[in-house]
């Protein structure tokens, strides 16, 4: 008698992924928080070390060019020898590079910590996206990630907070926040490393059969990049990225030097972008699991980006710039990326998945490299961060014209 066959890895209970949502999205508010504590005070930084805003867009694009390097090697390698166990050495790497960021007495010193920094964040993308990929049932993957990636707004809006309170409001020393981040950071490490289980079999997979399982695919770098749909992809979340790290990067100080404000309120209306992001995330999320398709949301969603992205540096009216706030976090990267990176699972090779969400972050955070350096070259060169926040717009466009030029939608059965 024919036996079914089973997949074969760690069974889990029918809540499991309940708990790789909760931890995931925990691990991703470390993971702002970690990185916008520096944004708000940036400035004040920059008085201690004399630094130009050239310098310091190069303390940001520092960390983001050892972030991205580290992508594609962490996913391949979280593939081969176990995605919890290069999570939880990346978070503990984080958790100490984060304090050792508070002692640097030398902007060179500064410089090197936030590259480990990087590093130690480059291990979490691809790992975690594979594994809460497997983790979460099909017709709740997109608003699963939705509730994942909301961890990033959370963490975006502590971060200003905290530094903008502690150090800009209270006049503490700007390494404070530093010493405060280090501490979750460390903890959550261990967490990932117990909570977290290697190749799961949901209760929906155990009746299976062989022939139902997927057909495995080639997983090199080359098949990767030669497919077209991955690559419309990671041309959109490269110019999504660029946008979004100008305005996590340079908005607090954008606000500060040309638009007047002061205080904890650079914080609090920096934070309007990503508590908008959240709402808006979850909404398109739900839509795009009923409609299993990523065309008509990013046609939606990227035109009203690219018009929030260049208000926000034209309006002088502090109403409408708070408006052209919400409408982008409502509709920029935070709200686009779960949409994006389901796409991408749907595209990807079956043995590689791990390996191919690192390859898309790693161009799409290349936006992250060169938006903070250049952004703050043009504010040096031409006076003002507005230019910046223009070739945003325009580099949005850009994107979303290969997306509909390249892409072919690969739908899943809608629900």
């Amino acid at each position: 008698m024919k036996r079914t066959s089973e997949p074969s890895g760690v069974k889990v209970s029918n809540n499991y992924w309940i708990k790789v949502v909760a931890i995931f999205f925990v691990g991703w508010v470390l993971m702002y928080a970690t990185r916008t504590i520096f944004n708000p005070i940036m400035g004040v930084v920059g008085e201690e070390f004399g630094l130009s805003n050239t310098q310091l867009g190069l303390a940001n694009s520092m960390f983001f060019l050892t972030y991205a390097i580290a992508q594609i090697p962490f996913g391949v390698i979280g593939d081969k020898i176990g995605r919890k166990l290069v999570i939880t050495i990346g978070f503990i790497v984080l958790a100490i590079m984060t304090y050792l960021t508070g002692i640097a007495t030398t902007f060179v010193l500064f410089l090197m910590i936030r590259a480990f920094a990087g590093i130690g964040q480059g291990a979490y993308y691809g790992p975690q996206y594979a594994l809460s990929t497997e983790a979460i049932p099909d017709n709740k993957r997109t608003v699963g990630n939705a509730i994942i990636n909301s961890g990033m707004a959370f963490g975006t809006s502590g971060g200003y907070l905290l530094s903008s309170k502690l150090v800009l409001e209270n006049g503490e020393h700007w390494s404070k926040p530093f010493y405060i981040m280090a501490v979750p950071t460390l903890i959550v490490g261990i967490l990932f490393f117990i909570v977290l289980k290697e190749k799961v079999i949901r209760p929906e997979d155990v009746n299976k059969t062989a022939q139902e399982a997927p057909v495995k695919q080639k997983g090199s770098l080359i098949a990767i990049f030669s497919n077209r749909n991955l690559l419309a992809a990671f041309i959109l979340c490269f110019t999504s990225i660029y946008a979004n790290f100008v305005i996590i990067t340079w908005l607090p100080q954008f606000l500060i030097a040309e638009r007047g404000f002061e205080g904890s309120s650079v914080g609090f209306i920096s934070s309007l972008v990503p508590w908008a992001s959240i709402p808006g995330a979850l909404l398109f999320a739900r839509i795009n699991d009923k409609l299993g398709k990523a065309k008509p949301l990013v046609f939606t969603l990227v035109p009203l980006a690219i018009l929030s992205v260049f208000a926000i540096a034209f309006v002088q009216d502090r109403t409408i710039l708070i408006a052209m706030l919400v409408l982008y976090g409502l509709t920029g990267k935070l709200a686009l990326d779960p949409i994006v990176v389901t796409y991408v699972t749907r595209n990807a090779p079956a043995n590689a998945l791990g390996t191919t969400l690192s390859a898309y972050n790693f161009i799409g955070m290349s936006g992250s490299i060169l938006a903070p350096y250049v952004t703050g070259y043009l504010a040096d060169t031409l006076g003002s961060m507005q230019v910046g926040f223009y070739l945003a717009s325009i580099l949005l466009i850009i994107g979303v014209i290969l997306f509909a030029l390249l892409a072919k939608e690969k739908s899943a059965t809608p629900n």
